[in-house]
């Protein structure tokens, strides 16, 4: 009889309830579409892009929302550099733009993360800091 102590890889992590809905359902899929790098790339683009929507910015193209994130301090200038160096653009997959590289699993990993680094950013750590303000009232 065998026992299976640990799995590796570990399953990976859900992302966090404090995400709404909707960009936390693209980053479930962008996690599990990992094996198929273009349409990981592309739903962590689609959870970066339902998220800056959440928080009000919908006007403009992915990269002018993410420097209107920075302008309105919901990120700083450094989440901005990271977002393009990681090469979110969802129209090159989608338009099968013969000058774009195919993702790879490396890429779709590093827009992944990105991704859930900014839900926390965004959500999560907001979201503990209103908990712990709430927390750590004075009670009577």
């Amino acid at each position: 009889m065998h026992i299976i102590v640990e799995c590796y890889p570990g399953a990976p992590d859900e992302p966090s309830d404090a995400i709404p809905a909707r960009p936390r359902e693209y980053l479930r899929q962008a996690r599990d579409f990992l094996g198929q790098p273009t349409g990981s790339v592309t739903l962590s683009a689609s959870a970066v892009d339902a998220m800056l929507k959440e928080k009000g910015l919908k006007e403009g193209r992915l990269y002018e929302r993410i420097h209107d994130a920075v302008a309105q301090h919901l990120i700083s200038d450094d989440m901005a550099q990271w977002a393009h160096q990681v090469s979110l653009d969802p129209n090159d997959p989608r338009y099968a733009d013969d000058r774009a590289s195919m993702p790879t699993t490396e890429h779709a990993q590093r827009c992944l993360r990105f991704a859930l680094t900014l839900a926390d950013i965004l959500f999560v750590l907001p979201g503990r800091v209103t908990r712990g303000i709430v927390e750590s009232e004075p009670r009577p």
